[in-house]
């Protein structure tokens, strides 16, 4: 797979979105006129008339070696989306052995350790894991991929996976091995970007050593995908939600002065040049999948009175 990434291509994208949304209902047709003589501005804008750029896709170890130096830094919109809903159901459970897979930085481990538990992390990363080790040089860190956890049957009673599944090619083989290492009756929470969003163009974007464009791939997985996966290896639906980003219903009209900026940035910078567009394209939308799972406790057996048959 090969991206070819173009500024205009993405504008005009928003503003088909917008145009859908106020075909719907969402809007009356200054709207809808609004929008046409904005492409026709795009259509004529001669700073978007260069070529795009060209991007090969990255495996998430050699996309994270460079991600690493940077992930922490304040600007990813989804730790304050997915966050809350990882501390209030961690706040609810008893103290014991918790997994952070795919534990990145350390982002939920840290918390999860001051919360008094019993923390493992597990990474494919050697830098990410090099930075959570710097965090928390008290916890016990493997690096190891998802499908591969480096731990015994029956484990753990908490598994946190947090803004990882997406870059797998396949959800089974991962809900498989959080379901191993769970013991009956354990807890899964999972966080995962919303494939709406990776649609609008939410892929982290790297360059390499040489400064060539890549991309790690994140692959646009629905419910029924999160719930193929957990269901038949007994893991029960506990919560479900799908929350939005606040997103400024804006009026304003197309930006005079176009200006893309660098491919790293894409397609946050693109955004404010259409504001309206972008306002009613992303309304509504789906930032993050979050779900709260539990491993089915087998079935107790049955005490038959003294002397029955």
């Amino acid at each position: 797979m090969t991206y070819y990434q173009h500024p205009l291509h993405y504008l005009l994208g928003l503003e088909g979105l917008a145009l859908l949304r106020a075909y719907g209902g969402d809007h009356g047709p200054e709207f809808g006129a609004a929008r046409i003589a904005e492409i026709r501005r795009l259509l004529d804008a001669p700073e978007l008339s260069g070529d795009g750029v060209t991007a090969e896709p990255i495996g998430t170890i050699a996309g994270y070696r460079t991600w690493s130096k940077t992930y922490d830094r304040p600007g990813n919109g989804l730790f304050p989306i997915e966050e809350p809903f990882v501390h209030e159901i961690v706040d609810a459970l008893p103290i014991g052995i918790a997994l952070d897979a795919a534990c990145g930085t350390g982002r939920h481990t840290s918390y999860l350790a001051g919360r008094g538990h019993q923390v493992i992390g597990v990474d494919s990363s050697a830098d990410m894991l090099a930075l959570a080790r710097a965090k928390m040089p008290a916890a016990s860190f493997h690096e190891a991929p998802l499908d591969r956890i480096p731990l015994p049957d029956d484990h753990v009673d908490l598994v946190v996976c947090a803004l990882a599944l997406a870059h797998l090619p396949d959800l089974k083989p991962a809900f498989a091995e959080f379901a191993r290492v769970l013991r009956p009756g354990g807890h899964l929470i999972v966080t995962d970007i919303h494939h709406e969003t990776v649609l609008l163009g939410s892929v982290p974007h790297v360059r390499t050593a040489e400064g060539e464009p890549r991309l790690i791939p994140s692959y646009r997985y629905r419910a029924a995908d999160y719930l193929g996966a957990a269901l038949p290896v007994g893991l029960e639906v506990r919560r479900c939600e799908e929350p939005a980003r606040a997103i400024d219903r804006s009026a304003e009209p197309m930006t005079d002065q176009i200006r893309t900026q660098e491919w790293d940035l894409w397609p946050w910078t693109l955004m404010p040049i259409v504001p309206a567009a972008t306002a009613a394209a992303t309304s509504e939308t789906p930032a993050a999948m979050l779900w709260h799972f539990q491993l089915a406790a087998p079935p107790k057996p049955i005490s038959l009175p003294s002397g029955s048959a």
